[in-house]
């Protein structure tokens, strides 16, 4: 007998590398089972529908991304000695981290699916359930950033998500070179991102 949390865990893998190369709507169950080596039933026994194994796709990274991210910010927050370069690293390093381990970039390609897509079942999904901590993470930015109304504040977080997204997906025209390793070719992606984001957030 086959053990369920191995077939779970295939599903998934096969749903990931699908939806990151055609989308949530472009990817058919008849090409999922295929390439994950399961029937349909398997997928119907495991995630009842195809809107809750996409979600489940989802939580298999941002759960712990998330928690990583908010144990980071948790260690600064509202502190005098907090710079918004601290904020930003918490923010920003997890996420690098999750999108260098494994299958990462793959998962971080079908992040930048469920903006592109304009998925709002799925914006829902990910708004009800990890929406807190982008609302922590605003919280320090706007105590680092007083001079900043609400609704700026709001777009320039948005954009440096997005350019974060851009980043982790690996899509961008900064490849890592044959002599540099995985970890210095990462180190290097945070210190120009939070460069970057903290002048585009700074600005008056």
């Amino acid at each position: 007998m086959k053990n369920p949390t191995s077939t779970k865990e295939r599903i998934l893998a096969a749903a990931e590398a699908l939806f990151a190369q055609r989308g949530f709507d472009g990817a058919s169950l008849r090409q999922l089972t295929a390439s994950a080596g399961v029937n349909l039933a398997a997928v119907n026994y495991h995630f009842g529908s195809k809107e809750k194994l996409v979600e489940q796709v989802f939580k298999r990274r941002l759960d712990a991304l998330n928690q990583h991210r908010l144990a980071e910010l948790d260690k600064i927050a509202g502190r005098p000695g907090t710079t918004l370069e601290d904020v930003l690293a918490a923010y920003i390093r997890p996420a690098l981290e999750l999108s260098h381990e494994g299958n990462g970039s793959l998962f971080m390609r079908v992040l930048a699916r469920a903006f592109a897509e304009h998925d709002d079942t799925l914006r829902q999904f990910l708004s009800e359930n990890y929406g807190h901590v982008m609302r922590q993470f605003t919280a320090e930015f706007a105590r680092l950033l007083p001079h900043l109304e609400k609704a700026e504040l709001y777009w320039r977080i948005d954009l440096v998500t997005g350019a974060l997204t851009h980043a982790m997906s690996g899509f961008g025209m900064i490849q890592r070179k044959d002599n540099v390793s995985e970890q210095q070719h990462r180190e290097q992606t945070a210190a120009h991102l939070i460069r970057f984001a903290a002048a585009g957030l700074s600005h008056p």
